[in-house]
């Protein structure tokens, strides 16, 4: 689940450089952080124009398309891997002639890791790191839904990102071994590994759409393949 930070203090700063001009780049990670910022504008009476001046970056697709439909365009988008890593990789390193402003205002979750952060101070940006939103541990599922999950109730479990995985694992446990996992991109994918789980698909791009065809087109060769294979001869103490 999500949930507002415990303290505004850090995004009302961040808001405020916005329209003060403090920061040349805003990135954003996840659709969540897209949704915080903004409800922070309106409370705040902004609009899509305190980010005049200012460029845009987004993890992802399905994060550009959120920062689309308030009417702004990316500057930036990962070409290929469409993660922090992907995004690093896309991104230039400040320039003291091209770049008027050497700040970065980066809105997260609280547990978002330091791999972005670090690359992009490496790159000789300077980094405001604000806790946009807290991810928060949900309740835990009916006893029925527990058991089915760890006793291999559910066919397929689906990540998209690496607190669900934590979550899960948290709250229900570990999902049976014959039951599919599907991981929304890299950094998921390795969160899963680290608890033991085997990732059966990952899509090309980070999105929820490609995550579900993934997995529909998984399923389906495996549907294929069990369709192709021969029938099981009984053995012959089975005959006798």
């Amino acid at each position: 689940a999500v949930e507002p930070p415990r303290s505004a203090s850090q995004m009302e700063r961040a808001v405020k450089g916005l329209v003060t001009g403090r920061y040349g780049w805003v990135i954003f990670t996840s659709t969540n952080a897209v949704r915080a910022v903004w409800e922070r504008f309106s409370d705040s009476g902004l609009d899509a124009r305190a980010f005049a001046g200012v460029k845009i970056a987004c993890v992802g697709e399905q994060t550009a398309a959120a920062v689309q439909a308030l009417g702004i365009r990316p500057e930036l988008v990962p070409s290929a891997d469409q993660s922090s890593e992907g995004l690093l990789a896309d991104f230039p390193p400040y320039d003291d002639v091209l770049d008027p402003i050497d700040r970065v205002l980066l809105p997260r979750a609280d547990i978002a890791t330091e791999t972005l952060a670090a690359g992009l101070r490496e790159r000789g940006w300077e980094i405001d790191d604000v806790t946009a939103y807290r991810t928060v541990r949900a309740a835990p599922p009916p006893a029925k839904t527990r058991e089915a999950i760890k006793g291999g109730g559910f066919d397929a479990v689906c990540f998209t990102s690496s607190s669900t995985v934590r979550n899960l694992v948290g709250i229900a446990g570990k999902p049976h071994p014959r039951t599919l996992v599907a991981c929304i991109g890299p950094q998921t994918a390795a969160t899963a590994r680290e608890f033991g789980l085997r990732v059966d698909v990952q899509p090309e791009v980070a999105a929820v759409e490609p995550l579900v065809d993934a997995l529909a087109a998984f399923a389906l060769t495996m549907e294929t393949e069990a369709d192709a294979r021969p029938p099981t001869k009984p053995s012959r103490s089975r005959l006798r």
